[in-house]
């Protein structure tokens, strides 16, 4: 166990050092340039064509293909996203990196929306119909499809790696955080893990269109339910966020009281967990949720807008209430960190419902996020070795979710940021390769748009 965790530490101290940082936070701005910082500048016209336009009385039609609706596909990758990195994530970064970790954070997300813009889009526009109707989208696809059959050895690297990835960050992650949240009521991991299997397998066995109909019900709910628990706790403490606000921006460039080693190893850790606790959230850069979108019945640069949407919602809104409460409530000093630094900020700002509040959290969040990853998974492996890994993938996932229940926290975390690493440099280089791809699908997108607007 002690060799594991070591190899992990040794290659996650390359995959998520200084020059993959930059790389990294580099694409998301070099994407935002050449989009004419279109997440931005058309944040309104996002908002109007995606979650808005479910309130307009004229709805757009979806006509362009696909398994599922765009709403059915935006929560699917919502429901990989919106779990337990906003809750155990964003505490972890805190308490590894202290309150400017958020910074970093925020600023991943800023230029992550146009990584999430251009993964949704690229998805959609170079995914395959496969023979029996059904469709194959994402990295991969976009790699092959995009740039030519000589860059295959890319597509191949990342399945590989986001195979791998799926049993970390949307596996043994999940399921032990609730795991470990149910020891609070006296049931045993291992009982955890078995409950968990069975619900994870009733799903995912049906395939991507029970997966997106029981996220497009779960993700909302939950989501609405976290953020006015947070919004009551933070209401209840508004004297305090000026100064929670003011620590995060000062400790983002300064070295954290409570944190070890000189200036320089403490900021450094700050970019690092705020930027890695970042992507595990809003996975902007892995390039997982292209393979959702892929299937949403969709344009490809309408689909890339709610993207950006799902980027904002995820850590700029749901995140940001998560570290306020925090560090409002004073719970960063209690010494606990992960799920339970937010259970015992929830319990301090909001005695009694709180703590209920991260439990139900947790687990509905963790469980849609295990049924998106187990697609992501299954889909990257079907790239390499076939439809017949599918089956066999499925059983693998639900084997490592028991694994996950009664393994250990460090080991878990660890190896998750480390596959995650892996599985974005293959993407973020295709990313780049074909911006000028994006940046002519949107374009041509705003044209056909405005010409119709002046009718």
């Amino acid at each position: 166990m002690d060799s594991l965790i070591q190899l992990s530490d040794f290659i996650g101290g390359i995959v998520w050092g200084p020059p993959f940082l930059i790389l990294l936070v580099g694409t998301g701005l070099y994407l935002t340039i050449r989009l004419g910082f279109f997440q931005f500048t058309h944040l309104g016209h996002a908002w109007k064509h995606t979650f808005g336009g479910m309130f307009s009385k004229d709805k757009e039609k979806e006509e362009e293909g696909g398994a599922i609706t765009s709403f059915q596909s935006v929560s699917s990758a919502m429901a990989a996203t919106i779990g337990v990195g906003n809750i155990a994530g964003v505490a972890t970064a805190i308490y590894l990196g202290g309150p400017g970790a958020v910074f970093w954070m925020w600023l991943s997300a800023l230029v992550g929306m146009a990584t999430k813009f251009g993964e949704a889009s690229l998805g959609v526009k170079f995914r395959n119909t496969n023979p029996d109707g059904t469709y194959s989208g994402g990295v991969m696809q976009y790699i092959e499809n995009g740039l030519g059959a000589n860059w295959k050895w890319l597509a191949v690297l990342y399945a590989i790696f986001a195979g791998l990835a799926a049993l970390g960050i949307g596996n043994m992650v999940q399921s032990n955080t609730v795991a470990t949240a149910m020891v609070e009521f006296g049931i045993a991991p291992w009982v955890s893990g078995i409950v968990i299997v069975v619900l994870v397998g009733l799903v995912t066995l049906g395939g991507i269109e029970r997966i997106a109909q029981t996220a497009e019900k779960i993700v909302p709910t939950m989501a609405v339910i976290y953020i006015v628990g947070s919004l009551i706790i933070l209401i209840l403490n508004i004297a305090a966020i000026p100064a929670a606000l003011r620590d995060i921006f000062y400790y983002a460039f300064n070295p954290y009281a409570a944190g070890a080693g000189g200036a320089g190893v403490a900021v450094a850790s700050t970019i690092r967990f705020g930027i890695a606790r970042g992507v595990f959230s809003n996975e902007a850069g892995l390039g997982g949720a292209s393979i959702v979108h892929a299937q949403a019945k969709n344009s490809p640069s309408r689909q890339g807008m709610w993207g950006i949407w799902e980027v904002f919602i995820d850590t700029i809104v749901v995140c940001s209430m998560t570290a306020l409460v925090i560090l409002t409530t004073g719970a960063l000093g209690t010494g606990e960190t992960g799920a339970d630094l937010t259970t015992a900020a929830f319990n301090k700002g909001l005695p009694g419902p709180g703590g209920y509040i991260i439990l139900i959290s947790i687990v509905f969040f963790a469980y849609t996020t295990m049924l998106t990853w187990c697609f992501y998974g299954e889909k990257s492996w079907e790239y390499i070795f076939g439809s017949k890994v599918v089956l066999p993938y499925r059983v693998m996932f639900l084997a490592f979710l028991f694994v996950g229940a009664i393994g250990g926290l460090e080991v878990i975390w660890g190896v998750a940021d480390t596959l995650n690493g892996l599985m974005i440099a293959p993407n973020l280089i295709a990313m780049i390769l074909l911006a000028g791809v994006l940046a002519k699908e949107k374009n041509d997108y705003m044209d056909t748009y405005n010409l119709k607007k002046d009718k």
